[in-house]
């Protein structure tokens, strides 16, 4: 479920400068396509959010209004919101990266497999482990975000500063989506409608071809790797599609997250050199 931030704001004027207007439009297009678009499409459009960001940072008007005395504290909390942003980015890359690894781990062993269970076993066992750490990490993650809710609060007047602390806020909303599917579903509640386990793991190719459009690659090899012991010499081919779907889905999302906090950075040290001159 997205965390809501609460943050007071203030509609900008009828005559915005052409940037502030570019990150409207980016805005509202990101939160009315949230629950339809997939999340590398989102990470896409926050890409093109922080490339606005950093162009009206440069707006004089933007400057003056940072730089007013009333004003500090909120300044205090973009910047501390620009860290948290960006530390949340790190723990996704690390996530998908460790993840990567464990992919590539298990199709090695699956290529050069002849006959031998004992080595896809343990080889599967240190997947799951590997999952079952990078599930922890972003549970703690995810349970920061949702505290912060209460910290975001302050109430602001000025609408160029209300419009990062938007910018903010579904940033941290779309971080949140791109971790609770990284992690997927919590042990417990996959338990429950494991009938998908035998859909992805039957000999059958057909298996592989369903479309489980809820479903997203990280959960399906979870599915397929639930109850290793049933996966048989003739399931490997399915289980070795899944493989090679979810290190792709993971591949996007590296480069897009890469590009993106490129992005958070360079914003960061644009807000930072404002303050600081």
């Amino acid at each position: 479920m997205a965390t809501s931030f609460h943050v007071r704001s203030n509609s900008l004027p009828t005559k915005s400068h052409p940037f502030t207007s570019e990150v409207e439009e980016t805005l509202s297009r990101l939160r009315s396509s949230q629950a339809a678009s997939t999340i590398g499409h989102n990470i896409n459009g926050l890409q093109d959010l922080h490339d606005c960001v950093d162009k009206i940072l440069q707006l004089p008007l933007i400057q003056q209004a940072l730089l007013q005395a009333g004003n500090r504290k909120l300044v205090d909390e973009l910047l501390n919101g620009s860290l948290r942003i960006l530390d949340t980015c790190s723990i996704a890359q690390n996530a998908l990266l460790q993840s990567k690894e464990s992919v590539q781990g298990l199709q090695s062993v699956l290529r050069r497999r002849k006959g031998d269970e004992t080595e896809l076993t343990s080889e599967i066992k240190k997947y799951l482990a590997s999952r079952k750490a990078v599930k922890k990490t972003i549970h703690k993650a995810l349970g920061n975000l949702k505290g912060m809710e209460n910290r975001c609060s302050s109430p602001i007047s000025e609408k160029h500063v209300s419009m990062l602390k938007e910018i903010e806020e579904v940033t941290f909303t779309i971080f949140e989506s791109l971790l609770s599917l990284i992690s997927g579903p919590r042990t417990g509640s996959m338990l429950g409608g494991f009938s998908l386990v035998s859909k992805l793991i039957r000999p059958k190719r057909t298996a592989c071809e369903e479309d489980e459009k809820d479903i997203n690659e990280f959960v399906k090899v979870d599915a397929a790797l639930f109850d290793h012991k049933a996966i048989k010499s003739d399931n490997i081919f399915c289980l070795q599609n899944l493989l090679k779907e979810l290190e792709s889905s993971i591949q996007d999302l590296e480069e897009g997250l890469e590009s993106l906090s490129r992005r958070l950075i360079k914003a960061r040290v644009t807000l930072l050199n404002i303050l600081n001159n």
